[in-house]
């Protein structure tokens, strides 16, 4: 199926708009909405009635949870848009964002500038060689500062970051923008909702500032695009002869090369500067042709390929998401990296190793949809019909199976139990568990043995209070918490062998297995690794599956207090089997055995969660808000000042920090403010580590 004239490949833009909590992303994204035709009505966060926001607990909270997608038209291009979370609770959102996104708009608060957020998620695009621009929002505020904002990112995110537009006042007074690029001053309408804007000459009083500033942004491009030596010559001997296409086409480069953050300004609230970061959009980010081949998995070979961002190409693409649509059910969200996606299609689930088939293909627009018959390569794409998909999934055709580079997600460090009010909750609270966590891969349900209660684990207390507000208002389900509990870890210090013989004769068929297993130490955050090196069939092939997942459950459960292990290498060195009384159960009960004694004597200790917390105080209040933390096990990292006040970043275990807000509060008057988010694991204190073995 041809694809539409209007969406050709070099034409689409797949960029995310990422931020700290509060720096105005939503209300940024419901503004492009509005320029761009796709609402006719503004919706503001502040009064819960944004577009993009449209859960229920979203509009509350005036906060974003979950990566919406939209696709808008502007000047030609057809921009696909992600609008995701700033708290740091869904930040596994941001991450699975970035992972599919061919660039970004990085929106800054123009009085706070670069915050601990802020930090996380350019990590994060970092991460994933998303190029980025920037957009200093709320220009309109008390205590707006652009060029402070610019000097925070250069130092605290070592970004590029150079102006391209220079502010025509500040505060109540901020009326427009210089374009540094076309030396043309912008003044935008009120009356007409920032839909107008008048073209001028630069002000007198600004007009040596623009120039400086613009000999600074040549200058920098210059040095980007060093191959360019035309555009160099130019720069030193004739800057007034360049023309804005070839300053755009500079910019363009050290944008995709990732070398170069431009940096606008506006005030999305008050409606000025959200069309030039559209222009900025289309100008200088990168097409999917622009960010090149992908590197994929032949599964027929063996060996690494590379695809092409082209229709005809073989099919590839990742599912990033998993939605719950009250009307539609389950949605799988897919970035088709090559080849042509077609409704009713036969698709292999490569991850999975299972068939799945597309019964219709959507265009999302926030939570309302449109019907397609295909989507190309490039494209984000909502799908019906996809039973077994997951995020991280690769999606191909049964003709050329791939496999795309996997996605990884971090641990659960708070967990708590949950269980039903009525009878009539069970089931509904069985399904409703079901469905978020294959929406949310940071969201785990287990079951403790011991007490037969449901645990559910996840990133932070707000992460766990959403989903459980959202079992209540989209599954109709009355559920009773405990109260939140730290996620430990266990893991071993030491190599140790096992030689476990399961036998069990109760009259008639008896049970026989023998399995041996060599455990080590595997390096931190490595995860765990099962290796089976049995030779000469001591244990037949149909039960080395079985210890396998004996052993998984094994791990699961741990040695100390419960807590599963990590980061254990497990090699099944050697057993027997009987012909009659050997069976897939008994190979997975003695695996599961031989772990446990291999791990016992392999010097088991505990792990604790350790968060990174930023805190933001008075000085006057430091020396309390440093006692407190030193009193909760923490560990000050450093401290910087910023505008009168300190921030301070610590490094202190979960555990210590339960109703730390208001204690944060009582300390310091109600001024401090603090955000937190999981760093690492680390070893527990011996004392600590018998007080949890004893509970």
């Amino acid at each position: 199926m041809a694809r539409p004239q209007n969406e050709k490949l070099e034409n689409v833009r797949n960029i995310g708009i990422m931020a700290h909590i509060d720096a105005g992303k939503t209300t940024t994204t419901e503004r492009i909405l509005y320029y761009s035709g796709r609402v006719h009505r503004m919706g503001e966060v502040h009064e819960g009635a944004a577009t993009m926001d449209w859960m229920e607990q979203e509009q509350e909270r005036g906060i974003t949870i979950t990566s919406a997608a939209t696709t808008v038209f502007w000047k030609g291009a057809k921009i696909n848009i992600i609008d995701t979370p700033g708290h740091v609770d869904f930040t596994i959102e941001v991450e699975r964002s970035l992972r599919v996104l061919d660039g970004s708009v990085a929106v800054f608060c123009s009085v706070s500038g670069v915050e601990p957020q802020s930090e996380t998620v350019w990590r994060q695009a970092d991460k994933y060689g998303v190029p980025r621009i920037c957009f200093v929002n709320k220009m309109d505020r008390v205590g707006a500062d652009f060029y402070d904002a610019i000097k925070t990112m250069r130092e605290k995110l070592h970004a590029n970051a150079i102006a391209v537009h220079c502010p025509i006042g500040a505060e109540s007074e901020f009326k427009g923008m210089v374009d540094l690029v076309t030396m043309r001053a912008l003044f935008f309408h009120d009356e007409t909702l920032g839909a107008d804007w008048e073209e001028t000459d630069i002000p007198a009083d600004l007009l040596e500032k623009c120039k400086e500033m613009r000999a600074r942004l040549l200058e920098e491009l210059a040095t980007v695009d060093e191959e360019n030596e035309g555009f160099m010559t130019k720069v030193l001997e004739n800057p007034e002869a360049l023309t804005a296409e070839e300053i755009h086409g500079a910019i363009r480069k050290g944008v995709i090369a990732n070398k170069f953050n431009p940096v606008l300004c506006g005030s999305s609230f008050k409606n000025k500067g959200v069309q030039q970061l559209l222009d900025a959009v289309v100008n200088w980010m990168p097409s999917p042709i622009d960010r090149g081949v992908i590197k994929a998995h032949d599964l027929n070979s063996g060996e690494e390929i590379l695809l092409k961002p082209d229709d005809d190409s073989p099919l590839a693409a990742l599912a990033f998401k998993i939605m719950t649509d009250p009307y539609v059910g389950r949605l799988t969200f897919v970035r088709i990296y090559s080849g042509t996606l077609t409704k009713g299609m036969n698709l292999i689930n490569s991850s999975k190793d299972s068939k799945e088939r597309i019964s219709r293909l959507l265009e999302m627009h926030a939570n309302k949809r449109e019907e397609k018959e295909a989507f190309h390569a490039g494209d984000i794409a909502a799908c019906i019909g996809l039973k077994k998909a997951s995020t991280g999934d690769t999606l191909c055709s049964p003709e050329k199976p791939l496999l795309l580079e996997k996605m990884e997600f971090p641990e659960p460090v708070i967990s708590m139990a949950i269980e039903p009010k009525s009878k009539g909750d069970r089931e509904k609270l069985s399904m409703a568990l079901s469905a978020l966590s294959e929406e949310d891969p940071t969201f785990r349900v287990s079951t403790n043995e011991e007490t037969g209660q449901t645990i559910i684990a996840g990133m932070g207390e707000l992460h766990l209070e959403i989903l459980h507000d959202r079992m209540k208002r989209e599954f109709s389900v009355e559920a009773n918490v405990g109260k939140p509990q730290v996620s430990y870890k266990e893991t071993i210090t030491a190599p140790s062998i096992a030689k476990t013989k399961f036998v069990k004769q109760s009259g008639g068929k008896g049970q026989y297995a023998h399995v041996e297993l060599e455990i080590r130490p595997n390096e931190k955050g490595k995860g765990i690794e099962i290796n089976n090196k049995i030779v000469g069939g001591v244990i037949p092939r149909e039960f080395i599956a079985p210890t396998i997942k004996g052993i998984e459950e094994g791990i699961q459960t741990g040695v100390l207090a419960g807590y599963s292990l990590v980061d254990v290498i497990v090699d099944i060195v050697f057993g027997s089997y009987h012909d009659v009384d050997s069976s897939e159960m008994s190979f997975k009960i003695c695996g599961s055995m031989a772990l446990k004694e291999a791990a016992k004597k392999a010097k088991a200790i505990i792990l604790e969660p350790i968060m990174k917390v930023d805190v933001t105080t008075p000085e006057t209040a430091m020396g309390d808000v440093i006692g407190d933390l030193n009193r909760r096990r923490g560990q000050i990292v450093g401290q910087e000042s910023s505008k009168g006040a300190l921030i301070i970043h610590a490094e202190v275990p979960l555990s210590e920090m339960f109703g730390y807000s208001t204690q944060l509060r009582s300390l310091s008057s109600g001024r401090a403010t603090y955000v937190m988010e999981p760093s690492h694991f680390e070893r527990v204190p011996t004392k600590i580590q018998e007080e949890i073995i004893k509970k």
